[in-house]
């Protein structure tokens, strides 16, 4: 039998020889060279300790995607984003069969919405015009049902990945908050003579918003709960943990707001009522918190006490693009342009769902479609139809976006039903994550959040509600101990 001692000296003079190979490797390789060989040794250790620290590391680097694509095209054979959740998924194969010998595999009903979008949007390779877009859009979604599976078996480890989420967006905040105030701001998205939009790592400041949007609600809401902690526990630990998450998520807002994108403002409007009328254990408490927010809102509105930067922006959906049924006979100006050409791609979305009612052009299809479907002067696709709705509808048809809708109906009342938690920290993270898949719902009607590598953040807002939804159900009360 192998003395622990023995062991740790082994383990001691490994990590030596380890530090020893990244510094000869930082001293004779090229600097991109060798920061990439830096990543896969670190991801590898992080991956050899516990397959969360691995899913870590993969929510911080995932959307460093399209930076990358820009910076350094051709550096790596795949995105960092598929590294890392390949490194994930062997370090969580490897931990199974080493420490239980099989694969520990937790049932979730999250499970049967996302296996019938998968099939059905699999079906749309009879349909598609390119099986490569198809394939390449298709799987994403089988990567966030893998992702999804990994959280369900690292089921007491769910801190760690809300950790994670809020890390990697506290990360590209403090980017984005940067570019706000003129480092590396790009010159079409000045938008007085001192302040740029802030696009983070996402090349555009549409997806940073939602990204933003996405994760700070989690942030908020985990630091309530932290906060409700302390209360009980007067632990220096937990009011620590209480501000980091306060603060991320405070910093997350920030940055959302130097986005400048209205549909990021308008989302995280909806979200934050939504969490508002969700707090409260008493849904009519909930209610009349939710009803004095939005009157506030409205009455600052009314009285002209909004900045007017935000009255602005907001004002102009409604003047422009409510007020536009069809774009083909618009008069395009500069103070319209963005508005006419999202509507112009939402019509070119309908005509696809026209031509293929039943399963679309086929899933990811919509940009090498798009030339046929088109409207006169708007010749360039732009990736997606800049609402979701639509681009399910136009790449899988109506089956599509009704599996689609029903997938994200699921994962709701599974969120929903985690209010019986009985740990309050996991109550208070509940929320955060309905307010997190709220805003995914809103922000889609305008944007298409599934890009950079967002997937793999929202499959573990999915996987984690799966966890708290399944202790929930199963009465696992060891959570609740305030440690």
């Amino acid at each position: 039998m192998t003395n622990p001692a023995s062991r740790r000296w082994n383990s001691e003079w490994l990590l030596i020889a380890l530090a020893g190979v990244n510094a000869v490797g930082l001293a004779l390789l090229p600097l991109e060279t060798a920061a990439l060989a830096l990543f896969l040794m670190t991801a590898a250790i992080a991956a050899a300790i516990t397959p969360s620290a691995a899913l870590i590391i993969m929510l911080i680097v995932a959307p460093l995607r399209t930076l990358m694509l820009t910076e350094a095209p051709g550096l790596l054979p795949l995105d960092v984003g598929q590294i890392s959740l390949g490194v994930a998924a062997a370090s969580w194969i490897a931990a199974s069969i080493v420490r239980e010998r099989s694969f520990r595999l937790i049932w979730s009903p999250v499970y049967l919405p996302l296996i019938a979008f998968i099939a059905v949007t699999g079906l749309t390779a009879f349909t598609a015009w390119s099986l490569s877009a198809w394939l390449s859009e298709w799987l994403k979604w089988i990567q966030v049902g893998l992702v999804v599976m990994i959280c369900l078996s690292l089921a007491p480890q769910w801190r760690m990945l809300v950790f994670g989420l809020v890390v990697a967006g506290l990360a590209n905040a403090i980017i984005g908050i940067l570019e706000y105030f003129g480092v590396s701001g790009a010159l079409h998205l000045l938008i007085n003579e001192l302040h740029f939009r802030a696009f983070g790592t996402f090349g555009q400041p549409n997806p940073f918003g939602g990204f933003m949007g996405l994760i700070a609600p989690i942030a908020l809401l985990t630091g309530l709960g932290y906060a409700a902690r302390f209360v009980h526990q007067r632990r220096v630990d937990t009011l620590l943990t209480a501000l980091f998450y306060a603060i991320s998520g405070a910093i997350m807002v920030t940055a959302l707001y130097m986005s400048f994108s209205r549909g990021a403002w308008l989302a995280f409007a909806v979200s934050a009522s939504a969490m508002a009328f969700a707090l409260p254990r008493r849904l009519a408490y909930g209610a009349a918190i939710a009803a004095a927010g939005l009157l506030l809102i409205g009455g600052l509105w009314l009285s002209g006490r909004l900045p007017q930067s935000i009255v602005e922006r907001v004002s102009s959906i409604t003047q422009e693009t409510l007020s536009i049924s069809d774009v083909r006979g618009v008069d395009v100006t500069p103070e319209n342009y963005a508005n006419i050409e999202r509507l112009a791609h939402w019509q070119a979305a309908i005509n696809m769902a026209t031509a293929s009612p039943w399963l679309g052009v086929g899933f990811g299809n919509y940009e090498i479609a798009y030339p046929e479907f088109r409207l006169l002067y708007w010749h360039f696709p732009l990736g997606h139809a800049h609402n979701y709705y639509l681009n399910v509808l136009a790449e899988a048809g109506m089956i599509g976006l009704l599996t689609y809708l029903a997938l994200w109906v699921g994962v709701a009342l599974v969120i929903w039903q985690i209010r019986r938690h009985p740990d309050p920290l996991a109550r208070c993270t509940d929320v955060g994550l309905l307010g997190s898949w709220i805003y995914l719902a809103v922000h889609s009607l305008t944007d298409n959040l599934y890009v950079n590598n967002i997937f793999l953040h929202l499959g573990i807002v999915i996987g984690v509600a799966a966890v708290l939804h399944w202790q929930a159900q199963n009465g696992t009360r060891w959570h609740a101990r305030l440690t």
